[in-house]
């Protein structure tokens, strides 16, 4: 007799091959439009599931597992950051959290470069230009912006994303220094041929170009805060695809608007959705809405590491990327 299938509940919408794929291997349900669950609807979840697959825009508190069924024994959350989860109320209550990690460090490092480049070349002004038809033609003085080469880059953590960022301003003949938690081997570091700061302060007041690659943690909240923003030269822009809250959005917006710091790209922010709307009207800051790791390869990467982690997990063994409270 076959065995039972798990339940598994999935919270948004995903490509329609990973989908596929749960449905056949598991008891899904899933959802027939992309709007997040209400608090209504996750609670209903972590009652009737075996398997929750969450995803960064769904927070899974420490109140909600409290209502959780005696059926809920894995949260697979479909993305790499886990601060949405109170991942040790979960291993408290014995449900196990895995995540989906490394499948989208090149997407995200492109898409770091790409805003680097269209801080500095002013490429949204240039488009804006074109699309306002309002362009008269060249001339010597007209949208000038910087060229990369040989500008310093500070990357504040140096893992697997902020590492893929570094080799690739390299070839762009950027100058790579890092702060991180734990300094790099010094192979890693001859080959990224990346210079180590110990103190952030030192290394922000020195570089042309800082860019965030450090997770949401309570160490890293506000860690560009107004007192070390302004130590930037007044050349200097930041960049961020990590994570919104490790730099004060309204020091930020501050700072760019009084000409203390050159611009800012930002594919996350603070407050999630509520982007600080003075950061709209400046002509210096790019805005993405969090695209970083928008690839379709990317996406269907993630959801078969999702299934990976379900399937062991049933088989009866530890998913292989099973995150710990030791982790974070």
């Amino acid at each position: 007799m076959p065995r039972e299938r798990l339940s598994v509940v999935v919270t948004r919408r995903l490509p329609e091959a990973v989908e596929t794929r749960l449905c056949e291997l598991f008891d899904v349900q899933l959802r027939d439009d992309d709007a997040p669950m209400s608090r209504e609807e996750l609670v209903a979840a972590v009652q009737s599931a075996d398997v929750l697959v969450p995803t960064v825009t769904d927070t899974i508190d420490g109140g909600l597992l409290g209502q959780a069924g005696e059926n809920l024994r894995l949260i697979a959350n479909y993305g790499a950051g886990v601060d949405n989860i109170d991942v040790a109320t979960a291993r408290q209550r014995g449900i196990l959290v895995s995540n989906t990690p490394g499948v989208l460090t090149d997407d995200t490092a492109d898409m770091t470069m790409a805003l680097i480049l269209a801080v500095t070349r002013r490429l949204p002004e240039g488009i804006s230009l074109m699309q306002q038809g309002d362009w008269s033609g060249w001339a010597p003085t007209a949208l000038l912006g910087g060229r990369i080469g040989g500008r310093r880059l500070g990357i504040l953590g140096m893992g697997r994303i902020g590492q893929a960022v570094a080799r690739r301003a390299s070839v762009f003949g950027m100058q790579v220094h890092y702060h991180n938690r734990r300094r790099l081997r010094p192979e890693i570091e001859q080959e990224l041929d990346a210079t180590y700061w110990e103190s952030l302060d030192q290394m922000v007041a020195r570089m042309d170009v800082i860019s965030v690659h450090c997770p949401s943690t309570p160490s890293t909240f506000h860690l560009m805060n107004a007192r070390r923003l302004k130590l930037l030269k007044p050349s200097a822009v930041v960049i961020n695809t990590s994570r919104g809250e490790v730099i004060d959005e309204n020091a930020l917006t501050r700072l760019i608007r009084s000409g203390d710091i050159a611009g800012a790209g930002l594919d996350v922010y603070e407050h999630g959705t509520q982007v600080n709307p003075r950061l709209r009207q400046l002509p210096n800051v790019v805005l993405l809405p969090h695209m970083g790791s928008a690839t379709l390869e990317g996406r269907i990467e993630m959801g078969e590491k999702v299934i990976i982690n379900i399937k062991t997990f049933e088989d009866g063994h530890r998913p292989p990327d099973q995150v710990v409270p030791s982790m974070l």
